[in-house]
């Protein structure tokens, strides 16, 4: 390639020389034709082609340089500190304030009130007092009723308590005051002239005062008691004591726990006069004190949980001089089938249940004051079941059950007076109140429930009881419905907004119309037709203080008899406040 570039400079030199000294100053070099005798056509062996890479024809070629790489590591001091790792922070709901107090009051048609007062505080390090008043009456106003219907219930609580370590105890106190009238007046004739409605009196007054106290101890064989005692009291000279006590303690046998309940109960009382008893007549008095024994110890074998004890109970009876003793069977025992989501269940019990006074006035409050008193001999109670969970929200319990009750109290209609208009007669003497009869009663029934808690904000609930019964004397099962249903829903709509409903049926009912003290009169049963009940509410939270609150009870209007003669009110509207504060 060299030797090309000196022979090209050389040509250029040459062709230059020529061109300079080759033509003289100002000479005329004349002018000459020239002919073309044909034009230049290029072939293709006058073309040629540029390689894309061109080949060297260097005299010297160079050798390509192998370039080797090496790391020189050199020790670099560091002042660099990593922090150290956090858990990712979560979002927490703010905790709703609770306070210590809240008031409500209501009011709605058929002039109802409702009010109640709640206060509690803290005392010294250990101890609280607290207090509450509860308030529900009604002007009445049903449709059906002849005479006054008005009712008023009020009560009052008051408690103080306190708990140092092991050791706790509260003493309670209160009094409440009822208002009812008998105003289940039988109106067809021949039996009664409309005429007397107007000098019965009907209205019926309770009192009931109590006093009681409960205690704790820990790490001792005594772990506690309770105590109690009531007197209740009403209008017509009836008056009544309840006294109980119940002592609980543990005992370590062979490394098994040994849990023992010991049970005094007394009840006693009279009444001024019997039904249809002239103020002559003696007074009705009962008087009965029970004395029982409760041990039990817990077996736990894998996924077997057994109770097993037994009941034992001392009756005596003050008035009449006779004296019981009744043994009973306390055996409970579960068995999980299937974790939580199935678990077995069955149980064998019975128990001495004391009867009082007013135990049945707060069952039925339209009792006349000359019932008799007597315990229950609730001598087998047994049942089996399962219970768990359909889903995680979503829990069930169906079991079913036999009973045998000897002596259990039944209420009926008291009977039909002979003499109309007699003046000595109370208000509740013209077949407008219920007397207690006893018998002995078999049943036979089956229970079921299911709560689904769909979310935070949305819970179901539906229940139903079904009994057959089997009495002994009495010639139906006095006010005992063979069906109990019930459903409620619970929704919160938005944070302030929330609303519910519930509805519920009680089944048919049987009780008599007793005429034999009429003349030629007889006796007849009656059928108490069953009934639904539907009620509702919405509420608006005004603030974390303040809400208020929408009631609707008896939507359907039903104008059912839950007694015999007995309407209810109709369609209520009922609009109030809740309101929460600390002192």
């Amino acid at each position: 390639m060299t030797i090309k570039i000196k022979n090209i400079l050389v040509l250029l030199c040459i062709g230059t020389a020529t061109t300079v000294f080759g033509q003289k100053k100002n000479e005329d070099i004349g002018t000459e034709v020239v002919n073309v005798v044909k034009p230049y056509t290029p072939t293709i062996s006058d073309a040629f082609k540029v390689k894309e890479t061109p080949q060297l024809e260097d005299s010297v070629t160079t050798k390509k340089e192998v370039i080797k790489y090496n790391i020189f590591s050199f020790p670099v001091a560091s002042t660099f500190t990593p922090s150290k790792g956090r858990a990712a922070a979560v979002d927490k709901t703010p905790r709703a304030r609770l306070f210590k107090n809240y008031a409500t009051l209501g009011i709605g048609n058929y002039f109802n009130a409702i009010g109640e007062l709640f206060v509690t505080e803290e005392v010294g390090d250990n101890g609280y007092i607290g207090g509450s008043l509860r308030h529900f009456s009604s002007r009445g106003g049903i449709d059906d009723a002849v005479l006054d219907d008005k009712f008023s219930n009020t009560a009052i609580d008051l408690t103080y308590g306190s708990r140092i370590d092991n050791f706790g105890f509260s003493i309670d106190a209160g009094y409440q005051h009822q208002i009812y009238n008998w105003y289940g007046m039988y109106v067809d004739e021949p039996f009664f002239d409309p005429a007397l409605f107007n000098s019965i009196d009907p209205q019926q007054t309770y009192h009931n005062a109590y006093v009681g106290g409960r205690l704790e101890v820990g790490e001792s064989f005594f772990t506690g008691a309770t105590l109690k005692y009531n007197r209740f009291w009403d209008a017509y000279d009836s008056a009544e004591n309840r006294f109980l006590f119940k002592p609980s303690f543990d005992f370590e046998i062979s490394e098994t726990s040994i849990e023992t309940d010991l049970i005094v109960d007394y009840v006693g009382g009279e009444f001024d006069r019997p039904y249809l008893g002239g103020s002559l007549d003696p007074a009705m008095k009962y008087g009965f004190a029970n004395f029982g024994i409760h041990p039990s110890f817990v077996v736990n074998r894998d996924d077997w949980t057994i109770n097993i004890g037994a009941a034992a109970f001392y009756s005596l009876d003050t008035e009449n001089s006779d004296n019981k003793l009744y043994i009973y069977p306390e055996a409970t025992a579960t068995l999980k089938v299937v974790g939580d989501l199935m678990v077995f269940y069955v149980g064998a019990e019975g128990g001495l249940d004391q009867n009082s006074y007013r135990d049945f006035t707060n069952a039925n409050p339209f009792v006349s004051p000359t019932l008799f008193v007597a315990p229950t001999n609730r001598q087998l109670d047994l049942y089996a079941g399962l219970k768990g969970k359909l889903a995680n929200s979503v829990s069930y319990n169906v079991r079913g059950f036999f009973k045998h009750e000897k002596n259990k109290a039944l209420y009926l209609l008291n009977r039909f007076p002979g003499a109309d208009g007699d003046p000595d007669l109370g208000g509740y003497e013209y077949a407008n109140s219920f007397g207690v009869v006893y018998d002995n009663v078999r049943t036979f029934g089956g229970y079921g429930e299911i709560i689904a808690d769909f979310s935070k904000s949305v819970s179901f609930g539906l229940n139903a009881t079904f009994n057959a019964y089997d009495v002994e004397w009495a010639e139906e099962a006095w006010n005992l419905p063979q069906i109990r249903a019930g459903a409620n829903l619970d929704v919160d709509i938005t944070k302030k907004w929330y609303a519910g409903a519930d509805v519920f049926y009680v089944g048919e009912r049987k009780d008599m119309l007793d005429f034999t003290d009429v003349v030629g009169g007889t006796t007849e049963i009656v059928t108490l037709k069953g009934y639904f009940d539907a009620n509702a509410h919405v509420g608006y939270q005004h603030n974390e203080r303040l809400s208020g609150f929408l009631k609707f009870n008896n939507i359907a209007n039903q104008k059912y008899e839950k007694w015999l003669n007995y309407p209810v009110q109709g369609f209520q509207v009922m609009l109030g406040a809740n309101y929460k504060f600390d002192f």
